[in-house]
């Protein structure tokens, strides 16, 4: 068994109750390519027992959720700024007249533009750039789906159509992304996402972990079935028909590591952008952690240790790259699955950030 192989056997059964049923591990460097899967990517439940019923491949499709922050979203930006459509120190409301607050585009990017972290528009009338901030803007770092979903709505009026459109063309096209489409998986086999919509109403009903002002019982749309082929994140499933800023992706981890090894060596593909744009985006903000879009690891290599920049999804998926090194690295999972707690996304990506460290020891 593979070291690679290995750390897939242990995600799966050593988190207990709150292992994921299955999980894709992928790595592009110089020197290894791999990817390997292992569990299963669908389960049966008799009460809060499950039962594995079709194996993950490493071909399977996955939710994004928030991966589609920086694949789709992103990308996109990274585009648009190359061609001077969009302006990163522009007011949101240039591009959004109807938006109350002075945050510029680089504040979304960065997570400090003083917006709530979420909230149900799927209830609520009031369009998000409406909503009130929660917060005093560029003071702190408070991530937020707004924030992008926002971020969506600026690339398809820079681009001048919607933005499903516009990441086909700016993202997806060009960088042979053929299994990375929104809203649905492009084809078999299909990762189930989630069980149903019960964690949303659950943060609903309990205020935790947003205080807003409304309860599961105003929204009669709740998917009481397994979350297979449709985006789990209730905002982006409910109310966009899974096309957002923030989330509604499907992909695999061929793709993703795709995705990954251009972004890597995105000082080869300056047709597609200027390199010192890609620069501005990967370099960290006033948080050490946040890049212009990106979330910033760390990756110890001899003698040295570098930043991965990339982005964690709820539903389990995570995509990282290493600038100017080629090296490129994708997680699947189906970690909502389970009976108990799930494990995070972050701490299944920290377990392959670790595996890469030791094969590139």
């Amino acid at each position: 068994m593979s070291v690679l192989e290995a750390t897939a056997a242990r995600l799966i059964s050593d988190a207990g109750d709150g292992a994921p049923p299955g999980v894709v591990l992928g790595i592009n460097t110089p020197g290894i390519k791999a990817s390997v899967s292992a569990g299963h990517r669908t389960v049966r439940w008799e009460g809060d027992v499950r039962h594995g019923v079709a194996a993950m491949t490493v071909e399977t499709y996955h939710d994004l959720a928030s991966v589609t922050k920086v694949v789709a979203t992103t990308t996109a930006l990274i585009r648009l700024v190359s061609a001077g459509l969009v302006d990163l120190d522009s007011a949101v409301r240039r591009y959004l007249p109807n938006f109350t607050g002075d945050a510029t585009v680089r504040d979304l990017l960065l997570h400090r533009a003083g917006l709530w972290e979420w909230y149900p528009l799927y209830i609520s009338p009031r369009q998000v750039e409406e909503l009130p901030r929660r917060y005093e803007p560029r003071q702190e770092r408070h991530y937020s789906d707004l924030g992008f979903i926002l971020l969506g709505r600026i690339i398809a009026t820079a681009f001048g159509g919607d933005l499903e459109r516009a990441v086909t063309e700016l993202v997806t096209t060009p960088l042979e992304l053929i299994n990375t489409r929104f809203a649905h998986p492009a084809g078999e086999p299909v990762a189930t996402g989630a069980r149903d919509d019960r964690i949303e109403m659950t943060m609903l009903d309990t205020g935790r972990p947003y205080p807003v002002p409304h309860r599961s019982t105003e929204f009669t749309g709740w998917r009481q079935h397994s979350i297979d082929g449709e985006v789990a994140d209730c905002n982006a499933y409910h109310a966009f028909g899974g096309v957002a800023g923030h989330a509604g992706l499907f992909s695999n981890v061929p793709d993703l590591l795709r995705w990954a090894t251009a972004l890597a060596d995105y000082e080869e593909h300056d047709v597609l952008w200027q390199p010192d744009v890609a620069r501005e985006f990967f370099t960290a903000g006033p948080d050490e952690t946040q890049a212009l879009g990106f979330r910033r690891y760390r990756l110890d290599l001899p003698g040295e240790t570098v930043t991965v920049l990339g982005h964690p999804g709820y539903v389990g998926c995570a995509v990282g790259f290493v600038p100017g090194r080629g090296i490129a690295l994708a997680l699947g999972s189906n970690r909502l699955l389970v009976p108990g707690t799930p494990v995070s996304t972050e701490t299944l990506f920290t377990e392959l950030l670790t595996t890469t460290s030791t094969l590139l020891q």
